[in-house]
């Protein structure tokens, strides 16, 4: 271990802060890591361990061709820890990596917890403090340092609502209706790695009737929000994680060409591919819990029950888990930060995570990662690092770094952040020019590898 050349904080024990925290420490900083579960709870997240996957157990696709894939495989080369974790507990998932939450939570928290230079503190931090400082709270931050961000940035939090989809026993999904596969046979079990519950048109409409008209929980969060300056009323969803409900409502067949489309998969009892499908992922390694992909909700309890209930296959579920939303808030990151996720009038201060805006768990991942790294470099008298835009992970923070205020909102890894590597030809595949965006990435990725 090299000498420790300086402290540094970081708040918040989630995937951004975990990573950021494990990033400095490897290069020489002490780091203590401040988390305020299980002193102070968010509503949404059930353990006290650091590191809880709290909506999906996936995280995203594993395929180099596809932006998640890309993504992860910078990650890879970057030596991401939570990375390594979520692969040594990866469950069935098709082309996707999907964890066994807890194993994986589990895992991280063990690696944090016994990192010689990370000191965990389980307290509530209500002020930014006056010391090099990694703000990784995440969406579900304390209304008290909620506050004091919103005293440094100058502007109220942006908001949404996010929501979680339920999770039900494997004893209870009847085997003789549903049937198991992956899309177009590409999964890790011969069998099929989802469980697919197959709806004909009839029971299709029946069910996307009574998901429309099920009662909803009022949200109530609201109250919570005017004291943060947040106008209530100003219902605003994430487009990536509607609720399905709300999904529903948009056109009586959104759910057939969404969540619920059947692409790719043919029921082995008719031949036939089914008019819709719900697919239930595999959510532990003991394969006994399974959450109904797609389907993050905001519906009461006994309306899950009800209606949930009516998908073929789901009769006598027994819901582990009941879906729930929860107000998730982030700062309008392109005002307040630098493409080095660091805060634009403070060079020792960084943000990382869903709170600086962007989305999905590896998206976290790179943003801790990246901070976690400059930090370090600020600390030991080095230039932060720029990430280029031609890797995944620079074009993300860019965009969340650059974009303007009507079109900014939560980002996941996506192609349309990238620049085309070459002009596009009728003759080439979308598969062919995802391989030019990873060859280009691997390329200008050497230059940091050993950052």
């Amino acid at each position: 271990m090299r000498d420790r050349v300086s402290e540094l904080i970081v708040i918040g024990g989630g995937l951004a802060g975990c990573e950021a925290a494990w990033q400095a420490a490897t290069r020489g900083v002490n780091v203590t890591l401040y988390e305020m579960r299980p002193a102070l709870n968010t509503g949404a997240h059930r353990t006290p361990f650091l590191a809880e996957l709290v909506c999906s157990n996936s995280l995203g696709s594993n395929l180099i061709d596809r932006a998640a894939g890309l993504l992860k495989e910078e990650l890879r080369r970057l030596n991401s820890m939570l990375l390594e974790c979520a692969e040594k507990t990866a469950v069935p998932a098709g082309g996707a990596l999907a964890v066994d939450r807890d194993a994986f939570a589990l895992l991280v928290s063990d690696r944090v917890e016994h990192h010689p230079a990370i000191m965990v503190k389980r307290q509530e931090v209500k002020e930014i403090p006056d010391l090099p400082t990694i703000i990784a709270s995440g969406p579900l931050t304390s209304p008290n340092l909620s506050q004091s961000i919103m005293k440094l940035t100058g502007s109220d939090n942006l908001y949404f609502y996010d929501a979680v989809a339920p999770i039900v026993s494997y004893d209870n999904v009847n085997m003789e209706i549903t049937f198991r596969s992956s899309r177009f046979g590409k999964g890790t079990l011969e069998t099929g790695d989802y469980i697919n519950c197959p709806m004909s048109q009839n029971e299709y409409s029946e069910f996307v009737n009574e998901l429309i008209n099920a009662e909803r929980i009022e949200l109530k969060d609201f109250e919570r929000s005017i004291e943060l300056g947040v106008k209530a009323g100003d219902h605003q969803y994430f487009e990536a994680c509607l609720p399905i409900e709300v999904m529903a409502n948009r056109g009586a067949e959104t759910l057939a060409f969404g969540p619920m489309r059947p692409i790719g998969l043919v029921d082995p009892r008719t031949g036939r591919r089914p008019y819709a499908v719900v697919q239930l992922r595999q959510d532990n390694l003991a394969a006994t819990l399974y959450n109904l992909v797609g389907f993050q909700t905001n519906l009461t309890i006994s309306e899950q029950e009800r209606v949930f209930r009516m998908i073929p296959g789901l009769e006598n579920a027994n819901f582990v888990r009941y879906g729930q939303m929860h107000r998730n808030t982030f700062i309008f990151s392109p005002d307040c930060l630098k493409p080095t996720m660091q805060f634009r009038e403070r060079d020792d201060l960084f943000f990382a995570g869903q709170i600086t805006g962007v989305e999905g768990y590896m998206g976290n991942i790179a943003s801790g990662l990246v901070a976690g790294i400059n930090a370090a470099r600020i600390l030991s008298k080095n230039l932060p690092v720029v990430f280029p835009t031609q890797n995944m992970i620079g074009a993300l923070l860019h965009y969340v770094t650059h974009a303007s205020k009507p079109d900014f909102q939560p980002m996941k890894a996506n192609y349309g952040l990238l620049m085309p590597p070459i002009e596009k030809k009728r003759s080439q595949t979308k598969h062919d020019r995802a391989l030019l965006y990873f060859d280009r990435s691997m390329k200008e990725l050497g230059s940091l590898i050993n950052i």
